[in-house]
C-alpha cells in the first residue's frame, strides 16, 4: 500500500507535469508546420486572395463536421471564409492518419485565438467515414 506522502508526491509531480505543458496541441502544431504551414502560414494567416486564412476564420466553427474530410481529401468548391471567396483547389493529404488530422484540427481550431473545441479521434473517424469516396 501507498503511504500518504506519496500519493502527495504523485499528484504534485502530476500537477506539475501538466502545469509546464505550454501547448496542449503540440503534435498538432508540428504536423501543421509540416504539411500546412507552407501554404496557409506559420501564422496561419493565408495567402492574400488565394488561399484562406485559419487564423480568427469564422469558417473553422461554422463548418466544423467537414475539416476533417477536407485535410484527408482536400477541396475544389469556392469557400466564403470571412467574407471573402476563396476559389483555390486544396489538394487532400490521404497520407494522414486519423490521429494526425485529429491532432491538426485540435491545433487550427485553438491556436491564433481561434476558440473553436476540440475533436475527438472517434468523432473525427466517423465525420472521414461520411465523405469516403466508393
Amino acid at each position: 500500500m501507498f503511504k500518504p506522502q506519496i500519493w502527495m508526491v504523485l499528484l504534485g509531480a502530476t500537477a506539475l507535469f501538466f502545469s509546464c505543458n505550454k501547448n496542449p496541441w503540440r503534435d498538432g502544431e508540428w504536423l501543421y508546420g509540416k504539411q500546412c504551414a507552407s501554404c496557409h502560414g506559420p501564422e496561419g494567416k493565408g495567402l492574400g486572395a488565394l488561399i484562406p486564412p485559419l487564423a480568427g476564420s469564422d469558417y473553422l466553427g461554422a463548418q466544423r463536421d467537414i475539416l476533417p474530410c477536407i485535410v484527408r481529401y482536400g477541396l475544389k468548391d469556392t469557400i466564403t471564409v470571412n467574407g471573402k471567396n476563396y476559389t483555390e483547389p486544396m489538394a487532400g493529404l490521404p497520407q494522414l492518419t486519423d490521429i494526425e488530422i485529429t491532432n491538426i484540427l485540435n491545433y487550427v481550431n485553438n491556436a491564433w485565438g481561434n476558440q473553436n473545441g476540440v475533436y475527438q479521434l472517434g468523432e473525427v473517424r466517423q465525420l472521414l467515414e461520411k465523405c469516403r469516396p466508393e
